[in-house]
């Protein structure tokens, strides 16, 4: 049986996926436990790559007791399927990585945790896979599917400014085709209600951004924003929501600006996480928002260059951990 620390009632523990065995998420996990900040979370991943990595460095920390004088580590195990080299992918191991979500989003649902927290994966080798015939872009996507969600999205956080997304993985020539009046709706809808519950804002005043540069300038350089993105913040204002735009985004991610909204809608990836990222990469939290279940996340990528040097931060995974706790907190 898994030792629960601080002996927390099952309703209030956190799982955290190892993510890609090749990357950083071990490394990260050990930084954190010897941190003592791993209280009322259950790491979900290969209990052998945990050792090996606590003994390679001698780190003073047990998995699953008995508790000693060190850090102790609980470790939900799940074997990977064939052999680890960090730094080194290894496709065998995709359906590992896949089984891990799979674990942790079920206990979720069941009631089992309260939320999860997932260290990154890599979505090329899972792709390179072929484990199925459609194509993996990423944890919110797979976990909406798995949880039988038709629609979430996409948002990362730091002190600086929340920013969510209209639009996710896609390449940038698609973008304009994935944005239409029902799925922008949809967007503003579950942003709107997951700013109130989760973070406890009763009237969020959401910023719009336009597609185009200048916000389409009155159609002369695009006209999405006149045909859809402005008609849908009417139709919001008129319902009495606080939502604004659309707004051009060199303008709206500055300090001054950005101190007037609760939270930003970008319309693609990059648009809105190149600020965020530049403002506090390394201290930003992604969250899914619209699923069943608190899913929270770093704000950076496996890291294979550095893996296997005890070199990673382990910052953003501390932020995502400590953001769910508070998520969890007030969904209660």
């Amino acid at each position: 049986m898994i030792p629960i620390l601080g002996h927390a009632p099952v309703s209030k523990l956190i799982a955290i996926t190892l993510g890609e065995p090749a990357g950083i998420g071990v490394e990260l996990i050990s930084k954190l436990a010897l941190l003592g900040q791993l209280d009322q979370c259950v790491v979900i991943g290969d209990q052998a790559l945990i050792q090996s990595h606590i003994g390679k460095y001698q780190l003073n920390i047990s998995i699953n007791g008995p508790q000693s004088d060190g850090h102790l580590l609980a470790c939900q195990h799940i074997a990977t399927n064939d052999k680890v080299q960090l730094g080194q992918l290894n496709a065998n191991n995709s359906s590992y990585v896949l089984a891990l979500l799979d674990y942790a989003a079920n206990g979720c649902i069941k009631g089992e945790y309260a939320a999860m927290v997932t260290c990154p994966l890599h979505k090329g080798i899972i792709n390179d896979a072929a484990l199925s015939q459609k194509k993996f872009t990423g944890h919110t996507e797979y976990l909406a599917e798995l949880s039988h969600t038709r629609k979430v999205v996409m948002m990362l956080l730091n002190k600086h400014m929340r920013v969510a997304l209209a639009t996710t993985h896609l390449p940038l020539k698609d973008v304009a085709s994935h944005i239409s009046k029902e799925s922008l709706s949809e967007t503003l809808n579950i942003l709107i209600e997951d700013i109130q519950t989760k973070f406890s804002i009763k009237q969020p005043r959401i910023a719009v951004c336009g597609l185009n540069p200048h916000a389409g300038e009155d159609g002369h350089l695009g006209m999405e924003e006149i045909d859809i993105i402005n008609p849908v913040i009417k139709q919001f204002q008129q319902k009495g929501y606080k939502v604004y735009g659309s707004i051009p985004a060199d303008t709206l991610f500055t300090t001054e600006k950005l101190k007037s909204y609760d939270a930003v809608l970008a319309m693609y990836h990059d648009q809105g996480l190149t600020p965020l990222k530049y403002a506090g990469f390394g201290k930003s939290v992604n969250i899914t928002l619209g699923l069943p279940f608190i899913r929270t996340s770093v704000d950076h990528g496996t890291a294979l260059d550095i893996a296997g040097h005890n070199i990673a931060s382990a910052d953003s995974l501390l932020e995502a951990i400590k953001l769910t706790r508070e998520l969890v907190t007030n969904a209660e």
